[in-house]
């Protein structure tokens, strides 16, 4: 375990984690203003967020897949 001061071993890591962050930001950003549309544009709203997120998922590393 690194001590104060220390750099981490893996210092990417930590870009990792903000763009986790950053990402899950945006996603929740995206779900609000879903949740503020009238029913049928909310509807296709999601449809289309998630087939975005599934082409993100598909287009990822294979490496990390069981």
């Amino acid at each position: 375990m690194p001590r104060h001061g220390d750099t981490a071993p893996y210092p990417e890591a930590m870009d990792i984690t903000e763009r986790s962050d950053d990402a899950r930001a945006d996603l929740v950003s995206a779900l609000e203003v879903i949740e503020d549309q009238p029913l049928a544009v909310r509807a296709a709203a999601y449809e289309a967020l998630a087939e975005s997120l599934a082409r993100r998922l598909d287009s990822g590393p294979s490496s990390h897949r069981p």
